[in-house]
């Protein structure tokens, strides 16, 4: 059984007992989390349920077990012939979250 959840913008893949890496989220580590934005639920069997944006009373839970950061992404930026260089750093702030339950 798995299911699409969005989280932060972005479309994650989840299925029970994984570790997924999401944008930070105002939880403390071993807090328990819920997803309500459930995009598509694959039920076992061939059973597939897809909402419009979302599948109503659907939901995935899960336990938070680290607030990490991200790597460091490097952005240098140039204009050539005018002696203008810029060297920006970022680093993203992400919550690892490993999935309990699945409800459909």
């Amino acid at each position: 059984m798995y299911a699409i959840i969005e989280s932060g913008g972005r479309q994650l893949r989840v299925e029970e007992g994984a570790v997924v890496n999401v944008d930070r989220l105002e939880a403390e580590v071993g807090d328990e989390v819920e997803f309500n934005r459930v995009l598509f639920v694959e039920q076992g069997g061939g059973m597939f349920v897809a909402g419009t944006p979302y599948v109503n009373g659907a939901s995935v839970s899960g336990l938070v077990d680290a607030q990490t950061r991200g790597p460091k992404i490097r952005v240098f930026r140039k204009r050539r012939r005018k002696a203008w260089r810029r060297t920006l750093g970022h680093r993203a702030e992400l919550t690892s979250v490993r999935i309990v339950r699945i409800d459909a």
